[in-house]
């Protein structure tokens, strides 16, 4: 039983949660938006200050209550060109499971390296015998997206993707009390989203120990972000932001992600 539960809920956290995020306007503190406004030299814009470096791999075991299950990482892969932008590509991957149940799901997303609006999001599941393939194309600049080729439908402004939706959170000032709202989703329907910033704590994972702020976030949307649920994520606390555990209070257990490795890229 516990074998199968665990599965299943490495399974239900790939839906995936984290992606429903999407970054807007700030409901306290505009300094949101200032954390990724792109630099202005010269008339030109240039690329946004962010927290990473291409080359910057953060790898992570997964568990389900203390059972590991699993395995994740979060990759700046590099930066592509995509319809004549750059774009940061980025990877997040969670493999696991057991003999009974496998997932091996791969979320793919480019940032606009100026705006950090999403440009491009693929996803491909495979889930037990389930296996599904999404490729989207999205375009800032008019404000739609396009699912598998299909015609266009509108999206928001400055969007952002299930992928690079912890990205953008790594972005921004994280003060504790404060409270963010945002309309960034691509899908206009799962707006708003909230992300509380609770409290400083200090943090212990298999990297190492860290000073870190703890976030939650509720999102329009099933699994461990839900509107409702307790999730907190925590990020480091330093100029590197990064993430360095995540937790959630299912109905049936606990399903968490701790930091193992990181290498830092360059910046």
């Amino acid at each position: 039983m516990r074998a199968s539960r665990a599965t299943w809920a490495l399974a239900a956290v790939l839906g995936l949660p984290l992606a429903a995020m999407r970054a807007g306007a700030p409901a306290r503190g505009a300094s949101a938006h200032a954390a990724v406004a792109p630099a202005a030299h010269g008339g030109r814009r240039q690329a946004a200050a962010v927290p990473w470096g291409v080359g910057e791999k953060l790898s992570y075991e997964v568990r389900f209550g203390p059972v590991k299950v699993g395995s994740g990482s979060m990759e700046v892969a590099g930066i592509d060109t995509v319809r004549g932008h750059p774009a940061y590509h980025t990877i997040f991957r969670v493999r696991g499971g057991t003999f009974v149940y496998r997932v091996d799901d791969v979320f793919e997303s480019w940032m606009d390296t100026r705006t950090l609006s999403s440009v491009r999001f693929h996803k491909d599941q495979d889930e037990g015998r389930r296996e599904r393939k999404i490729r989207i194309e999205i375009f800032p600049e008019r404000q739609t997206f396009s699912e598998n080729g299909d015609p266009e439908e509108p999206s928001v402004a400055s969007p952002l993707d299930d992928g690079s939706f912890l990205y953008f959170v790594r972005t921004l000032p994280l003060r504790p009390g404060e409270s963010y709202e945002f309309n960034r989703y691509f899908r206009p329907d799962r707006n708003p989203v909230h992300i509380r910033v609770l409290r400083r704590e200090r943090v212990k994972v298999p990297a190492g120990t860290f000073d870190a702020v703890v976030v939650q976030p509720s999102i329009k949307t099933r699994g461990i972000f839900s509107e409702g649920g307790r999730a907190e994520v925590w990020i480091s606390d330093d100029a590197d932001r990064v993430v360095l555990q995540m937790k959630s209070s299912l109905s049936f257990g606990s399903l968490n992600l701790y930091l193992r490795s990181r290498d830092a890229g360059t910046k």
